[in-house]
């Protein structure tokens, strides 16, 4: 650039590469993802240009954890401080934007976190805690928001996220993704759509491999403007995985940084956070300059990768047909919204069992999770967790729950006895309370 502008939206940037965490030197998910990127906005004359304001990443506390994981058998001896950063990035993000020092704020932090679900026995889909939902709930517990919506764009669904707050109603989830089955984790199908206090406010939009910019496009302007404008949420977060792009060494897209920044610039969120892109070298410079362009209101025109060739994406029409399938059942998800709970009220309970594989070092944990279901909130959530050596049954208040509830979790936690290996825990969101037995 000949000269750099004031950027017209004040964006925070907080970058942390996380020197002293890898899972191998030539892991995907290394330290260079990011240095690649520094050294591209140092070029690009970032660091200069008024309006944009870099911070340092700080700790999370372990609170802050606890808040949202169940981690087996603590969050002190699963995480390293590279995690506690990575998370405290995004908190910093939070409070940039919450407390107005900016309008903007994009958390690029490594390790990344949207695969790691409320029970946590390690490490899966290169993470181990999800940094998005630890932010959420910080903002929540501190700003009092309510309503909230995360729209996750990377190439792997977000199936942690998901799990999270699947039965939430005032957090509502998209994911766009590769379709499941094509690849990992094997999950974010349109009937996911929700718990039963929270049905249709899950939207899984799983797009065929080799899904180019019209794709894309035609997702956002048909399914996730149109839902976000009826949610009305008051904060838009974005899982900004980059993974989508078309070097990526382990997806199938055809997404480039013109896609990336345009999709920025039509959701407008008000804080990013880095999830996946592998392509080091060839797309993580272009597409999160593209991304900080767009957020900070800036001309991304120029930003191209060196090979950049629209011409070579032409999407078939059989695949844009396909997508307009998925955009309308997408958008029957959402309208249909709400109508399970009257019918699940009559079961008070409803029971879900699912098993959840860990990867990285290869283990399952089989968990089964019932919904105390409730008129007047969405009611508690009693999971129970078995790993290799360790389990947890634990009792979980969500931030929106009633007093009734939130006294019969704490009751139930009360009475419950201690059993071997198996650790007793209450997490209530409404106190702040995190306690094991």
């Amino acid at each position: 650039m000949s000269f750099m502008p004031c950027a017209p939206h004040k964006t925070a940037l907080i970058l942390f590469p996380a020197f002293d965490w890898c899972i191998s030197p030539t892991h995907p998910e290394r330290e260079e993802r990011l240095l690649y990127t520094r050294d591209q906005l140092i070029e690009e004359g970032l660091e200069d240009v008024e309006n944009i304001v870099f911070f340092n990443p700080e700790l999370a506390s372990f609170q802050d954890i606890d808040r949202v994981h169940l981690c087996v058998p603590s969050s002190q001896k699963l995480l390293t401080e590279s995690h506690l950063i990575s998370a405290g990035g995004t908190l910093r993000a939070a409070r940039a934007v919450m407390d107005k020092e900016a309008e903007k704020a994009f958390a690029i932090v490594r390790p990344p976190g949207h695969h790691a679900m409320q029970t946590v026995f390690g490490d899966r889909g290169f993470c181990i805690i999800n940094i998005e939902a630890i932010m959420v709930e910080y903002i929540r517990r501190h700003y009092g928001v309510r309503k909230i919506a995360i729209v996750d764009t990377d190439c792997h669904h977000g199936d942690g996220t998901q799990d999270i707050f699947y039965n939430d109603p005032d957090t509502l989830f998209i994911s766009l993704h590769q379709d499941g089955r094509t690849l990992f984790p094997g999950s974010g199908f349109l009937h996911e759509s929700g718990g039963p206090a929270a049905d249709g406010y899950t939207i899984n939009i799983p797009l065929p491999p080799h899904t180019g910019e019209e794709g894309f496009d035609m997702v956002m302007e048909r399914v996730v403007m149109p839902v976000l404008d009826e949610f009305q949420p008051e904060l838009i977060i974005n899982s900004a995985g980059q993974d989508n792009h078309y070097s990526d060494p382990i997806t199938n897209m055809n997404f480039t940084a013109q896609g990336y920044a345009r999709l920025n610039k039509l959701l407008n969120p008000d804080i990013c956070v880095l999830e996946g892109g592998y392509s080091i070298e060839g797309a993580l410079p272009y597409t999160n300059l593209g991304i900080i362009l767009a957020m900070a209101g800036m001309d991304f025109s120029h930003v191209k990768e060196p090979d950049y060739d629209p011409a070579r994406f032409a999407q078939p029409k059989d695949m844009t047909r396909y997508i307009e399938g998925i955009c309308a059942k997408a958008l029957e998800v959402f309208a249909k919204r709400g109508t399970g709970k009257k019918e699940a009220l009559r079961q008070k309970i409803v029971r879900e069992e699912k098993q959840i594989f860990y990867d990285t070092t290869g283990f399952h944990v089989d968990e089964a999770r019932s919904y105390h279901l409730c008129p007047d909130c969405p009611g508690y959530t009693e999971i129970k967790a078995s790993g290799l050596r360790n389990h947890i049954h634990a009792f979980t208040v969500p931030f929106n729950a009633c007093p009734k509830c939130q006294q019969t979790a704490r009751d139930s936690f009360s009475t419950t006895k201690p059993a071997a290996q198996t650790i007793i825990a209450l997490q209530d969101r409404i106190e702040d309370i995190y306690e094991t037995k």
